[in-house]
């Protein structure tokens, strides 16, 4: 049985999905002798004239469709162009409204910080956490501090374990130049932690 190649399968999906461009040639404007038809539940039809294809389309009250250009002969299907471009325009919308747009944050602390702004630093790590945010922790190494990385590893691991509630270690500790990085991300339902505790349950 005949399909579309994979590169023409990218350009449109015979179901009620997929992408048109705007140069997609439509009824009168598709200009080949014959083409390959595909009805309007996705069924063969075969390779008829163009002639007759315009006339199913008009018999059936919808448009002829090139969705296969580069085929020989192109693939054409009858559909409600129209409802098939609004309905492709309401998916496209809901997409990008369900998107999660992943934002990495950026936490720098030196490998002898005292507790006060360790406590501070934790503070701003665990709200990126809990808003569904990457963290990239950067231990910046000064002078003879460069000679002690262990020191900055050890902290990486104590902020680690201190948020482990709210993220993981995505990406371990590493040295890069002066500084070492690690990065840490949100677990799936940080956010849900994050109302639970904000909302206490009513008795």
């Amino acid at each position: 049985m005949w399909a579309p190649r994979v590169e023409q399968a990218s350009q449109f999906s015979s179901d009620q999905g997929g992408h048109i461009s705007s140069e997609t040639r439509i009824n009168e404007r598709i200009r080949v002798p014959e083409v390959r038809l595909v009805g309007p539940n996705g069924e063969q039809v075969g390779i008829v004239r163009i002639e007759d294809a315009l006339r199913l389309a008009q018999e059936a009250d919808l448009d002829l469709v090139e969705v296969a250009p580069q085929a020989r002969p192109p693939v054409c299907k009858l559909m409600d162009f129209g409802k098939f471009k609004y309905e492709s325009a309401q998916k496209a919308r809901e997409s990008r409204r369900n998107q999660q747009l992943t934002v990495i944050k950026e936490q720098k602390l030196r490998p002898k910080i005292d507790q006060h702004d360790y406590e501070t630093k934790k503070g701003h790590v665990s709200r990126f956490l809990s808003a569904g945010n990457k963290v990239k922790v950067t231990i910046m190494f000064r002078g003879r501090e460069q000679s002690r990385p262990e020191l900055g590893f050890r902290l990486l691991q104590k902020l680690a374990d201190d948020v482990q509630e709210l993220g993981y270690v995505e990406s371990s500790p590493k040295q890069d130049g002066r500084n070492m990085i690690m990065v840490l991300a949100p677990h799936k339902n940080a956010k849900a932690k994050q109302k639970a505790v904000k909302e206490p349950v009513e008795s």
